[in-house]
């Protein structure tokens, strides 16, 4: 998967998805204790979700194909004293990182994945994750108006992770996503617990 689209979506300005700070889903995960051991972030833009986990202590490593977002979230971790790594990585590819992680986020990357594409997505997640890790995933819904762009039905996300794809579905719920076009209430989205199993 090339990163040049993705790149210019930082280059060009603000990215619609680039908040400057971390989803409140994800924020509320974490304030719940659904954070557990090393961390992966896929797809993780200029850091946001990453750095504040790192900055509750956990090991976080947040992976993307935009180089030009990976740099700010580098810069953003010195100017704030926080741990944490970032790395050019393809998400269909997560085997190639040769790390097994405890939790895993997905913060508005499931939605951008055609339907064809999401079994090795799935697959790929796996590859890097034991029984027992926790998978989170914050994507566009298809419910209500003003949705996000690709937006995805419940039905299909659980599909995605359906038996024998190594994932089990805890619990899918109704939330949001924000973006810089949503106003203040954001996106209608899912966020999804999945475990591996």
């Amino acid at each position: 998967m090339t990163g040049l689209p993705w790149d210019a979506s930082y280059r060009d300005g603000p990215a619609p998805w680039d908040i400057d700070g971390p989803q409140p889903a994800i924020a509320r995960v974490a304030a719940a204790g659904g954070i557990t051991g090393a961390v992966l972030d896929v797809g993780c833009g200029s850091g946001e979700n990453a750095l504040y986990v790192a900055s509750l202590g956990f090991s976080v490593l947040g992976v993307d194909v935009a180089e030009t977002a990976l740099a700010r979230a580098g810069a953003k971790a010195a100017e704030r004293g926080i741990e944490a790594e970032f790395a050019v990585a393809d998400a269909f590819r997560l085997r190639s990182l040769g790390r097994c992680f405890d939790t895993v986020l997905d913060s508005g990357m499931f939605h951008t994945c055609a339907d064809d594409e999401r079994p090795g997505y799935v697959a790929s997640l796996a590859s890097v994750t034991e029984p027992g890790a926790t998978l989170y995933v914050l994507c566009f819904s298809d419910i209500g108006p003003d949705t996000g762009p690709h937006p995805v039905s419940r039905d299909a996300l659980a599909a995605a992770f359906a038996p024998g794809t190594g994932w089990s579905v805890v619990a899918i719920e109704e939330g949001r996503v924000l973006t810089r076009f949503h106003g203040e209430a954001g996106a209608p989205a899912w966020l999804a617990t999945l475990e591996r199993i």
